[in-house]
């Protein structure tokens, strides 16, 4: 009996460990270090619709960005949408400052209360993971500042966008998605 009965089991945990070795990573599995030095698990953010972004303070884009972004976080955040902040240097270096200067900055300038992430790397070998797995998933690898990655409820690249795209431009895509939301959550009460 015990013949019949061990390489089936064996079966069965070598089936079950093979099913979670290839669950499709999303971006709500990356933990991530936030501007104030606290690890933090996007899980976290699991259910609502998200906006990644890498930000820059002395870019041209800097201005129209974060006051757009945090208009978004305004309207649609914190229980159904986030704005997702990743600082940045890699492009024109053009966010010099240290973590704890670009959170000042950018909540004393732009009232941001969006999540701000420490300052990473966003392309080449030295790349965050978070923005390995976006480059991957959307296809579209950042060349500047502020390039705008939507993620779905689920954690899946939904689109990405350039800096020349504007947020405005975006808004009604997001505004839908947090509509179906609240439409789903309605539905189940």
């Amino acid at each position: 009996l015990l013949s019949v009965m061990l390489p089936r089991a064996l079966a069965v945990l070598i089936t079950l460990f093979s099913l979670t070795e290839s669950k499709q990573k999303d971006l709500y599995t990356f933990k991530v270090v936030n501007s104030r030095g606290k690890l933090v698990s996007l899980e976290k953010y699991r259910g609502s619709v998200s906006l990644v972004v890498n930000v820059a303070s002395e870019c041209g884009f800097t201005e129209e960005h974060y006051k757009d972004l945090q208009q978004l976080q305004r309207d649609f955040g914190p229980y159904h949408f986030n704005v997702l902040a990743f600082p940045c240097n890699q492009f024109g270096q053009q966010e010099p400052g240290s973590d704890k200067e670009i959170d000042s900055f950018v909540r004393r300038v732009y009232g941001v209360s969006f999540p701000l992430f420490s300052k990473i790397a966003v392309v080449g070998t030295g790349a965050n993971n978070v923005y390995k797995y976006l480059v991957e998933s959307a296809g579209k690898e950042p060349d500047w500042n502020f390039w705008k990655y939507l993620i779905d409820v689920n954690g899946k690249v939904v689109d990405a966008w350039g800096p020349k795209v504007s947020v405005k431009e975006i808004r009604p895509k997001i505004a839908e998605m947090v509509r179906q939301i609240i439409l789903k959550k309605k539905e189940e009460l």
